[in-house]
């Protein structure tokens, strides 16, 4: 006999908007985990309330390149990795008291998005151009004259006049794409340590940094990208210079107060009282990945740093924090490092909700973008999300196995790219054209395992390209219950803004 069940929801003293009681129902399943599990989750979502408190802080976490497909096989690699299946793993952004939604990434001019104007218009509140960072939209890619008159407002320009603190953390270069979008305005993301002749107003981005620092807009910066900060043929602390002037920004840096920072040692060295401002370089271009890292913080590290160094003001703290290197990986088409990577992400998230009190700190969680990334075939629950797809196995839950194989007989993994260096066509030997050709190579679980391995591609590219596909925004915190439905990118800087400042 089918098990009686009485649920909230369901209960026969309940009633609806009518009044009219709702008789208790016998459901067979009642009594199966993934019902009990169910109900759970729905009693959780009723009792969230809306935190409509001021923020006092608001921390905004991108993992560069985490779109919705990556951030799934992040979610496998680390259910894996602590000996499940991997589907059911939950990352620490998903659970029920958090909130989310869909977000269209597109920039002004681009249906697929570059990092740049996606990072700012979390920043501005407006989509920009491809390639610009914090321009208007009359302002054109690679002019500098475009610049004046166009340069948008920034949100830690208006954290800074409001009395707050504002930090950078990135794995990339401090002067890449994301975490610029911080603080400069640039007609060219590349312009990192020089700008073109006869571009006479303009500033690159790593003095543009410094002079933030000056003006007290940045009180913390953390990351990679020494080489813009130094002269060409300039060592500091194991640091090499590349920039074509003559301009040491790091010892302007310090001769303005700042302490600086190029390794773990000197990382923890660092004084976090908050009493003057922070500039710290960990490598040349940017930092190591996850898997390679030596002697540098990791992002969880330097998480906690700038919240416990931030957190000094009692009037709060605007911090981004980039996992700069999920992007890097992706294109280079090496699921290893690149899953390896988000996990850090996932670390340093933690890290931050540890340190805070949702009570008064807006955490959001998104990816500027999200990448040609492809998931294949009918693979088994389990299946390595690194490795080969499985078969699904008729009696039990784990996959067969047994690789699943396409119509060539041979086998293929979980996911793959569309395009990329991993591309199964190669250049025809001794043709004068782009003449491609090939055919997939036999696969094993050892060979597709391994850290350097890059996953198969269909189109032939160096490196493998963004895709135009929305990402998800989850957040907790004040005002967190903002973010619902499907919204435009630059809709994040709204709730941020309304939650720092126009909260009642």
């Amino acid at each position: 006999m089918a098990h009686t069940i009485r649920t909230m929801a369901l209960a026969a003293l309940s009633t609806t908007a009518l009044g009219t009681a709702v008789p208790a129902q016998d459901i067979a399943q009642a009594e199966d985990e993934w019902f009990t599990a169910g109900q759970t989750t729905i009693q959780e979502i009723l009792a969230r309330e809306a935190n409509t408190n001021r923020a006092r802080n608001v921390i905004l976490m991108v993992a560069d390149g985490n779109g919705v497909g990556t951030n799934y096989a992040t979610r496998l690699y680390m259910g894996q990795a602590e000996g499940g299946l991997g589907e059911d793993f939950v990352l620490p952004y998903e659970t029920s008291d958090w909130y989310s939604a869909l977000v269209k990434t597109y920039n002004i001019n681009a249906q697929t998005p570059d990092s740049a104007p996606t990072a700012g218009a979390m920043n501005t509140g407006v989509k920009q151009r491809f390639n610009l960072i914090n321009l208007g939209g009359d302002a054109i890619h690679d002019d500098c004259t475009t610049e004046a008159g166009n340069e948008l407002t920034l949100m830690s320009e208006m954290a800074t006049e409001a009395g707050m603190s504002v930090g950078i953390v990135s794995t990339a270069r401090i002067t890449h794409a994301t975490p610029a979008a911080v603080y400069a305005h640039t007609a060219n993301r590349n312009w990192e340590d020089a700008v073109p002749e006869g571009c006479d107003g303009s500033v690159d981005i790593a003095t543009q940094l410094i002079n933030a620092m000056e003006a007290g807009t940045i009180d913390f910066a953390m990351g990679g990208g020494a080489r813009y900060f130094l002269p060409e043929g300039v060592e500091m602390g194991g640091l090499a210079g590349r920039r074509p002037d003559d301009s040491n920004l790091i010892e302007r840096a310090t001769g303005l107060g700042a302490q600086f920072a190029s390794d773990e040692a000197t990382f923890e060295g660092l004084n976090l009282d908050g009493s003057s401002p922070i500039l710290a370089l960990f490598e040349n271009s940017h930092m190591l990945y996850e898997y390679d890292r030596t002697d540098e913080p990791s992002l969880a590290q330097m998480t906690a740093a700038a919240i416990e160094y931030l957190g000094t003001n009692e009037t709060g703290f605007y911090l981004e924090i980039e996992a700069g290197r999920v992007d890097h990986a992706n294109h280079d088409g090496n699921l290893f490092r690149t899953v390896t990577d988000g996990a850090a992400f996932a670390e340093a998230v933690e890290t931050a909700l540890e340190m805070t009190s949702r009570e008064d700190t807006l955490i959001i969680v998104t990816a500027d973008h999200e990448h040609a990334i492809a998931f294949n075939g009918y693979c088994g629950r389990g299946s390595n999300i690194l490795g080969l797809c499985m078969g699904v196995s008729q009696t039990g839950i784990e996959n067969d196995g047994e690789p699943l194989t396409g119509d060539d007989g041979l086998p293929y993994t979980v996911a793959g790219y569309l395009n990329g260096a991993g591309s199964v066509l190669l250049p025809v030997e001794g043709s004068n054209s782009n003449e491609y050709a090939g055919s997939r190579p036999e696969l094993t679980e050892e060979m597709v395992t391994d850290a350097d391995y890059l996953q198969q591609a269909l189109i032939p590219m160096s490196s493998e390209t963004h895709s135009g596909e929305d990402v998800a925004v989850y957040a907790i915190g004040p005002w967190a219950h903002l973010f619902d439905g499907t919204i435009e990118q630059n809709v994040i800087f709204h709730v941020m803004h309304h939650a720092l400042f126009n909260a009642e």
